[in-house]
């Protein structure tokens, strides 16, 4: 595993991050399983972990703390997310400050730690990145409690302006195959001195067809999930099916590699429930994109009208 530094924030991560979401964090994936697959990536190399306080219907950071219980987490760059939480059987969004500092204070609890190495608002808007947001962000860092703050949001207009705030140490985007838009984004949050964290760099598995290839009941919960809310990331995903043609490299590690060919990324999180993805995955970093591979993807990018 090779490792980035993050921005400016003083943290180095693991090039690949284990994103603890979705199915990871259901309730009816196996805890047993979903902790072994911690374990492997700790063991892989792994230093940075991303979750948040909506996640799998809250389950997700309880898990992870019990996950990594007994860990030794002086390396580690746990991250989780505010301004969104579960309850009542649905995803709520509250962006008060007050209530960011309530978010942290219950994520440190569910993560049986003193002090998590990244917070970010979890899709705010840009007019909530206030005065006094930006006050409770610095204070949360004066107390100890983050040692970084930052924004999530797959809205270039709200990176745009989280990148010119000087409170603001890192920002997460959607960046993949299918989003190469998000190239001089990124090079203006790292001329910024900003971390840039690549969300979805696989995708979704889009580039594979992953949402016809139902084995398991994980399947069709993904499935479902993708037609709900990424017809057009699924659409556009077909124009990429030769990724996974080939024998040098796998279909994830080629989308892997694309993204982390950008020097600007620190780091490329994804999430997996099978130890052989994960297998796939750590063995991504450090491995160079094959030059015709390379030159194929500009070719399909090129002609998406996207």
């Amino acid at each position: 595993m090779r490792y980035r530094a993050l921005g400016r924030t003083g943290l180095t991560v693991s090039e690949i991050g284990f994103g603890c979401a979705s199915w990871w964090g259901q309730k009816a994936f196996p805890e047993r399983e979903a902790i072994a697959l911690v374990e492997a990536a700790v063991e892989g190399g792994v230093t940075f972990f991303d979750t948040g306080a909506a996640y799998s219907g809250g389950n997700a950071e309880p898990r992870l703390g019990r996950a990594l219980k007994g860990v030794d987490a002086s390396r580690l760059v746990i991250a989780t997310k505010a301004g969104t939480r579960f309850e009542a059987g649905r995803i709520r969004r509250d962006m008060r400050p007050a209530a960011i500092r309530a978010s942290l204070s219950r994520s440190l609890e569910r993560l049986d730690v003193s002090q998590v190495g990244l917070l970010q608002l979890h899709g705010p808007a840009a007019a909530e990145l206030d005065a006094e947001m930006l006050d409770t962000l610095a204070d949360l860092k004066a107390q100890g409690l983050a040692r970084a703050v930052g924004v999530n949001s797959f809205d270039p207009a709200v990176i745009d302006h989280a990148i010119r705030l000087a409170e603001i140490d890192v920002v997460m985007v959607d960046y993949n195959v299918l989003r190469p838009e998000r190239g001089p984004l990124i090079a203006r949050a790292a001329a910024a001195g900003k971390g840039v964290l690549a969300g979805m760099p696989l995708a979704m598995g889009h580039t594979g067809g992953q949402v016809l290839k139902l084995r398991r009941p994980r399947d069709v919960w993904y499935a479902l999930r993708a037609l709900k809310n990424h017809r057009r990331e699924v659409l556009d995903g077909a124009r990429f099916g030769f990724l996974h043609g080939r024998t040098d490299i796998s279909g994830a590690q080629a989308a892997l590699a694309w993204v982390l060919s950008n020097p600007d990324v620190a780091c490329a999180v994804t999430g997996t429930t099978r130890m052989g993805h994960l297998t796939q995955n750590l063995a991504a970093s450090g491995r160079d994109l094959p030059g015709d591979l390379a030159d194929a993807i500009a070719r399909a990018q090129a002609a998406n009208p996207n």
